[in-house]
């Protein structure tokens, strides 16, 4: 299948989206006055909430971490919390941090994660966007290399960056993690306190993880298989926490 894509700069692809950041782009991020919110998402050793032939990419992108009489693997992301139109946006939709523009910005519309295919309909840009321009996809493949290039340096960044950032969920006190394809667990910290768990953390190497981590489920029926799994199922609720559910009504 061949697409091709041409951003017409219509600036939808910059409003209510949550704009998944680097480490050094999440410090940046808070460092210019915004607001990073933490989503976090895991799976357990026997499989439960491992997704049918993503093994690599999830365990890759993830920490191991204790939960009750197991280890579980959790996924956490820092990303640009932007209800509304992103805080970059000029009066013309233009960006106005376009040469320093977040990895995710330039990468947008493929896919991060390679086990999602690219679904025009499934993204903001107007039909024309799809119509006319260079080549995007040809036979299945990515013609751009250097958009190619840009995707491995997000992956990458995620594989290099989860140690820390699960160093800095622990100062921050984030240890509720959602179960993966169930829904994920939402923090929005304190910008300061952020930053200052940020310099904190990368002034040392960051430790093996010591404290435990809950899973907040959608169900009894989930709560069920996580515990059965020897997994801990949370039963509060933390501070500036949020639980967006993914699981079918």
């Amino acid at each position: 299948m061949n697409t091709t894509f041409s951003c017409v700069g219509c600036g939808k692809c910059c409003n209510d989206h949550h704009v998944p950041l680097t480490l050094a782009e999440a410090r940046q991020w808070a460092a210019d006055g915004g607001n990073v919110i933490v989503l976090v998402e895991g799976f357990l050793g026997n499989g439960l909430g491992l997704p049918l032939h993503q093994h690599e990419h999830a365990e890759r992108r993830s920490c191991v971490v204790p939960s009750g009489a197991t280890q579980a693997y959790v996924a956490i992301t820092f990303a640009a919390y932007n209800v509304g139109p992103c805080r970059n946006l000029d009066e013309d939709q233009l960006c106005r941090i376009y040469e320093r523009r977040p990895l995710v910005c330039r990468i947008y519309p493929m896919e991060i994660n390679p086990h999602i295919a690219l679904k025009p309909a499934a993204k903001d840009c107007p039909p024309e966007s799809w119509e006319t321009g260079p080549d995007l996809i040809v036979g299945g493949e990515l013609v751009d290399q250097e958009l190619a290039g840009l995707i491995q340096r997000s992956r990458q960044a995620d594989r290099d960056d989860i140690h820390t950032k699960e160093a800095i969920c622990e100062r921050l006190g984030i240890r509720t993690t959602a179960l993966k394809g169930d829904g994920f667990t939402a923090y929005l910290p304190d910008m300061t306190a952020f930053a200052m768990a940020i310099e904190q953390i990368e002034a040392q190497s960051p430790a093996s993880s010591a404290g435990e981590w809950l899973f907040h489920v959608s169900g009894t029926d989930i709560a069920e298989q996580v515990r059965a799994a020897g997994a801990q199922v949370a039963t509060a609720e933390p501070a500036n926490y949020a639980f967006i559910s993914l699981r079918a009504t």
